[in-house]
């Protein structure tokens, strides 16, 4: 398979980087559907599977990307998910998923730092996709 027969569900409440994410991932030959809100992308994954999700950490509430990694596992629990946030460089809190134990409870493939290079987030997806 090619990268252009992969859509990824991308949300994020911060147009600009809802905007740059998109335009990259497109470049790259990727199809894509936004979401501005926690909200808006539960409504997509009611009625659309995608291949793959990136989801902000922080949008409507502290926690709506945790929300969106159990709701997405729920129904597709195939679909591998980016969390990606800047809650660290704005809160000193940290995450990762790199142990079984906060795996089960963040729900994410990966998690990573917004600031990561468009080649970077391009090298994560493929390895998710198999591609």
């Amino acid at each position: 398979m090619k990268k252009s027969d992969f859509t990824i569900l991308v949300a994020d409440d911060d147009p600009d980087y809802l905007y740059q994410t998109v335009f990259n991932l497109n470049k790259a030959g990727y199809k894509t559907i936004t979401a501005e809100s926690q909200a808006e992308a539960e409504a997509i994954i009611e009625r659309f599977r995608p291949d793959l999700a990136i989801f902000d950490l922080m949008m409507e509430s502290d926690d709506s990307g945790f929300i969106l990694c159990y709701k997405i596992r729920k129904k597709y629990p195939d679909v591998p998910v980016i969390l990606a946030t800047a809650v660290s460089r704005e809160t000193g809190m940290s995450f990762s998923v790199d142990t079984e134990r906060e795996k089960s409870w963040i729900r994410a493939d990966r998690y990573l730092e917004k600031g990561i290079r468009a080649e970077q987030l391009d090298q994560e997806i493929m390895k998710l996709l198999k591609i």
